[in-house]
């Protein structure tokens, strides 16, 4: 995972302290690289997590004659596809970095470039031809976008704790968000815990004008619900379904694959995480697998995951969790820390918040 965050608009100096401040309380999301720069009153900060590109990606990224400026959370599974797309409309790359696709790819396409993108990202680009910045987030919210509309300025950042880091947006809890988490677990877009700060809605984009000060939220990407089947057959056979679920999920894992650094996956032991680890195997190379026991056996299930690594093939890692090694763990940086050592634990089977659960075992195991 990477960190972006920006200011538009308010005073230069402030903009660039603020930055600087959101980029340090994001470390841990990029302990790799870091960049700042302010250009036509707006502000972009990243802190980055190196997979694609580890020499050539660094941001914010820019084109030949810098009107066109990106900073990306994420990855384009299909950015190889897309370059070639680009290299053959007359567009010249420097890096292999997916980062590139994106700059070239919204002056080709503008802001439709986000219906050609296959991939988990959250990004920003700031347009100074068109005089516009533009937030974008993937189709099913993956990677987190949270962002605040203050008088004339607009703020953004991959982690809401960043955008606590401006003095002079009002902090205050939501009380409908409040009652969304404690009812379902979570606070649903666009809302977040704090008043005045919002989420961008997974497949939306926000467009600001730097001229107006004004946003617009428009949504491009929608699931198509087809009860019937793809040929409106509700009789398909079994089989036929089944292949098509297996090719779905190997071209799934297959995309993102693509890694300059090792990767990983986080086996459990059950269906979703097993199919993963499986696919990962036939679709060759070592893959490296992680997974988290318990002392106490009522709450163990490290043995089906012990099971079936030894059945694929898998350089296996295990951690056994006692109760007082979680409390050290807690401080963000020491957990994030230990992502990075042996693998980028790329694949799981539960949501990517749920994530940081993930990073304990790799540097454990080693």
């Amino acid at each position: 995972m990477c960190g972006i965050c920006g200011v538009a608009g308010g005073e230069p100096a402030a903009g660039l302290d603020l930055v600087a401040r959101m980029c340090d309380s994001m470390v841990h999301r990029g302990p790799d690289d870091a960049g700042i720069e302010q250009l036509d009153g707006v502000t972009l900060g990243m802190r980055r997590l190196s997979i694609i590109d580890l020499a050539g990606g660094h941001q914010p990224m820019h084109n030949e004659d810098s009107t066109v400026w990106v900073v990306e959370n994420g990855e384009v599974y299909n950015h190889r596809e897309l370059r070639e797309q680009l290299i053959a409309a007359g567009h010249t790359f420097v890096t292999q970095s997916d980062t590139e696709v994106l700059v070239h790819g919204y002056e080709q396409w503008g802001e439709d470039v986000v219906d050609r993108l296959n991939g988990m990202f959250a990004f920003a680009v700031l347009d100074r031809r068109r005089s516009v910045l533009l937030l974008a987030r993937d189709r099913v919210g993956i990677k987190p976008l949270h962002y605040a509309i203050d008088g004339e300025r607009l703020v953004f950042a991959s982690e809401l704790k960043a955008l606590l880091r401006d003095g002079a947006l009002r902090k205050g809890v939501d009380p409908v968000a409040l009652d969304e988490y404690l009812t379902y677990e979570f606070v649903p877009s666009p809302r977040s815990i704090i008043r005045g700060i919002s989420k961008l809605r997974p497949g939306h984009t926000l467009t600001w004008s730097l001229d107006a000060r004004t946003a617009v939220v428009r949504r491009y990407w929608a699931p198509e619900l087809n009860l019937d089947g793809a040929n409106g057959d509700r009789e398909r056979d079994l089989d036929d379904e089944c292949a098509a679920m297996r090719a779905v999920l190997r071209e799934s894992v297959r995309k993102e694959l693509v890694s300059d650094v090792p990767l990983g996956v986080f086996l459990s032991g059950g269906i979703d995480s097993s199919a993963v680890a499986a696919m990962m195997t036939e679709l060759g190379g070592e893959v490296k697998s992680f997974s988290v026991g318990f002392a106490e056996r009522s709450f163990d299930e490290s043995a089906h995951a012990r099971e079936v690594a030894a059945h694929l093939g898998t350089d296996h890692h295990e951690l056994t969790l006692e109760p007082g090694m979680l409390l050290g763990l807690i401080p963000n940086r020491r957990i994030a820390s230990r992502a990075t050592t042996c693998a980028r634990l790329r694949f799981s089977d539960g949501p990517s918040s749920s994530r940081w659960c993930s990073v304990c075992p790799s540097r454990e195991a080693t």
